[in-house]
C-alpha cells in the first residue's frame, strides 16, 4: 500500500501536465475576446441588431431646413440689391442734376414739330432716350456749317467707338424756304450716316430756334431761288437722354475738347444707372409706320415767291 500511493500520486501529476499542455493560456484568448468586441454588429433600437443596408442619420447641415433658410435669404438678398441700386442711381442723378444746376444750365430746348429728311413728322420726343448733338445752319452754307458738322460728326464716331451709338447727330435747317425735304437729305449725306435732317414750315422752325435761343436772319426781300447768305448762331447743343440741356459748344471748340467733355458726360449718366438707349431715331423714324407729312410744299423746289421774312430775334437776346 506505501508503495503503490507515490505511483498513484506520480500518474495524477503526469495526467495533469498532459491536460495542461492541451489548455490554451489566457493570453492566447484575450485577442479572440478583442475582436469580437471590435467587430460586434451594431444594435439598433431596443438593442435589437440594425439591419445591414441600413441608411445612416442626417449626416451635414444641409437638410430641409437649411435648404428653406437657404432659399429665403437669397431671395431676401436679390430684392435688397436690386432697391440699393434703384437708391443709388437716383441719388447719383440727384448730384447731377445739382452740379448742372450749379452752374446755371440756361433753358434751352423744348418740343418742336419738324419733317425729317426722310419726309415723316420728327418731333423732340424721337430723341428721347439717348444724347443728341444739334446743329442749326442751312445747306447753302459756305464754309462755317460744313466745318462744324464735320467737327460734330467726328465727336459722334469718337463717343460710338467707347460707349457705344449713343448720340443721334442732328442738324436743323434754318433756311427752310430752301431748305425742303430732298435738299437736307443731299446735305446731310455728305456727313454722317446716322445724321437727322430736320426741316418743316417757317413757323415751326421759328418755333424750334427761339426754344434753342438760335439767333437767325436773311436779307431782306430774299428770293428763294436766289443764292443770299443767312447768319445764325454757331452752336451745336448736347441734349441729353431725357431732352435737357446739357452743353453748348461753339466755332472755337475743337472736335477733342468737345470730345473729352461729352464722354466725360456720357459716362457720369452711366454711372447713375439711368437707361441709356441706341441713337435709331434716323432708322425709327422711317422705318416705325408712321405716314409722310402731309405738307406738299416741304418736298417741292422753292418758289420765287419769298416765303420767310427777312430776320428772326429770338426771345430772351442771342446765345454768347
Amino acid at each position: 500500500m506505501i508503495l503503490a500511493r507515490p505511483m498513484s500520486l506520480a500518474r495524477h501529476a503526469a495526467r495533469r501536465a498532459a491536460v495542461a499542455q492541451t489548455m490554451p493560456t489566457l493570453s492566447r484568448c484575450t485577442p479572440a475576446v478583442a475582436v469580437r468586441a471590435f467587430s460586434a454588429p451594431a444594435s439598433g433600437p431596443g438593442g435589437q441588431p440594425a439591419p445591414r443596408g441600413t441608411p445612416p442619420g442626417p449626416a451635414g447641415p444641409f437638410n430641409l431646413p437649411a435648404a428653406v433658410l437657404f432659399i429665403a435669404t437669397g431671395v431676401g438678398l436679390f430684392y435688397y440689391f436690386k432697391h440699393e441700386k434703384a437708391r443709388l442711381a437716383e441719388v447719383k442723378k440727384q448730384q447731377l442734376e445739382k452740379e448742372q444746376q450749379s452752374v446755371g444750365r440756361p433753358r434751352i430746348g423744348g418740343p418742336f414739330q419738324l419733317v425729317s429728311s426722310t419726309g415723316h413728322p420728327f418731333t423732340d420726343e424721337d430723341l428721347l432716350g439717348s444724347f443728341s448733338l444739334i446743329y442749326f445752319g442751312f445747306t447753302n452754307c459756305p464754309d462755317i456749317c460744313p466745318e462744324e458738322l464735320d467737327k460734330m460728326s467726328t465727336v459722334v464716331d469718337y463717343v460710338a467707338r467707347e460707349h457705344g451709338h449713343v448720340i443721334n447727330p442732328v442738324f436743323v435747317t434754318c433756311d427752310p424756304a430752301r431748305d425742303r425735304v430732298p435738299a437736307v437729305a443731299e446735305y446731310i449725306a455728305d456727313f454722317h450716316p446716322r445724321m437727322i435732317g430736320l426741316t418743316g414750315s417757317y413757323d415751326a422752325i421759328k418755333k424750334a430756334c427761339k426754344g434753342y435761343r438760335v439767333y437767325f436772319s436773311t436779307p431782306p426781300g430774299a428770293d428763294p431761288t436766289s443764292d443770299y447768305l443767312v447768319d445764325h448762331s454757331i452752336f451745336f447743343y448736347l441734349m441729353d437722354p431725357e431732352g435737357r440741356f446739357v452743353d453748348a459748344f461753339g466755332k472755337a471748340s475743337t472736335a477733342e475738347d468737345v470730345r473729352e467733355k461729352v464722354l466725360d458726360y456720357v459716362a457720369r449718366w452711366k454711372q447713375t444707372g439711368l437707361p441709356l438707349g441706341e441713337a435709331n431715331a434716323k432708322v425709327k423714324a422711317a422705318s416705325d409706320g408712321r405716314p409722310l407729312s402731309t405738307d406738299t410744299e416741304l418736298f417741292s423746289e422753292p418758289s420765287a415767291v419769298p416765303s420767310i421774312p427777312p430776320a428772326v430775334q429770338p426771345a430772351g437776346g442771342r446765345l454768347v
